[in-house]
């Protein structure tokens, strides 16, 4: 049974999040209505999967993802905000989050992104993320921007084959690509030109 976190500073967000979640299956659920008492309920609780608005009473939703990415590289976390702005999602990617979800979506769209971020932490999805993609990244597709991030951390072929369930062939044709897009011949020069883009997590 995987624990979860939910961190909203609106008491009626929280309960109702609670009680859908619970109906959906999820029964060991927490809350935290700050980003001070997230930090402290993380580091006593260590949940398997934490959603997290990006307005806060003591700071930025972001601050507190990249905080939670860089204690843990197994823990799902799912940016869930009212703010669906490209912008938000390129931010919520480059905090570290595994998926972005607007709180305009039904819950089933929420659980299938904590599901799928539970399998897969490390890996992002949102709604229009190809949209996104399409504006900033030279036409990169959702699946190389989650090998771009996973080479960024440092990942060898084998790990990145692991932790997105695809085979090492499968690993270096979509490193292929990446380099042809972005006009590099190496993993270096991709790193580089990804923090270029202003989408680096570092």
């Amino acid at each position: 049974m995987s624990t979860l976190l939910i961190i909203d500073d609106h008491a009626l967000v929280r309960e109702g999040l609670k009680r859908a979640l619970a109906h959906e299956g999820f029964h060991k659920i927490s809350e935290a209505a700050s980003i001070a008492q997230a930090r402290s309920a993380i580091s006593a609780w260590q949940p398997d999967v934490v959603t997290v608005d990006i307005n806060l009473p003591d700071g930025s939703g972001f601050e507190l993802v990249s905080w939670m990415r860089e204690i843990s590289q197994e823990i799902a976390i799912v940016v869930l905000t009212l703010n669906d702005h490209d912008n938000y999602i390129r931010a919520a990617m480059k905090a570290g989050a595994s998926a972005f979800v607007s709180k305009s979506e039904p819950i089933p769209a929420l659980v299938a992104a904590i599901k799928h971020s539970l399998i897969a932490p490390l890996s992002f999805s949102a709604q229009g993320l190809d949209r996104v993609f399409r504006q900033t990244h030279n036409s990169l597709t959702a699946r190389e921007f989650d090998l771009l991030v996973q080479l960024e951390q440092g990942h060898t072929t084998a790990q990145i084959s692991k932790s997105l369930f695809i085979s090492p062939a499968t690993v270096k044709t979509h490193l292929a690509s990446i380099y042809r897009k972005l006009e590099v011949t190496n993993r270096t020069a991709a790193i580089h030109a990804m923090r270029e883009q202003g989408l680096s997590g570092k």
